[in-house]
């Protein structure tokens, strides 16, 4: 199943080699069968060319914590809230957030 829904992301790709949502969802499906060096390729790709396509960043980020890129992961969440901020995505704000104080190390809790 996995196979035949990424040949078919692939085919539409290939007739729309520009589009973010196509690149997000190859990012995605490559994240989901572990395939970490394809997953990586599109995300870059989509924070290279696509800077404004607010889904990249969360899972962009995510993937770099689990690289040990922590630093990495840090810039994208913090350029991910710049961008949400932008487009007045409040959800994906407040999501990049949390994923940033995590990272950042600013999650604790009062006692």
């Amino acid at each position: 199943m996995h196979h035949i829904r990424l040949q078919k992301l692939l085919d539409f790709l290939n007739n729309e080699p520009d589009d973010p949502f196509l690149k997000y969802a190859l990012a995605t499906e490559y994240l989901s069968q572990n395939d970490l060096n394809k997953a990586l390729f599109y995300f870059e790709d989509l924070l290279n060319k696509h800077p404004d396509y607010v889904g990249t960043y969360y899972h962009a980020g995510k993937l770099f914590e689990r690289l040990d890129r922590k630093s990495e992961a840090i810039f994208v969440y913090q350029r991910g809230m710049e961008i949400a901020r932008k487009a007045g995505d409040n959800h994906a704000y407040s999501e990049l957030q949390t994923v940033f104080n995590s990272a950042s190390g600013l999650d604790y809790e009062d006692d």
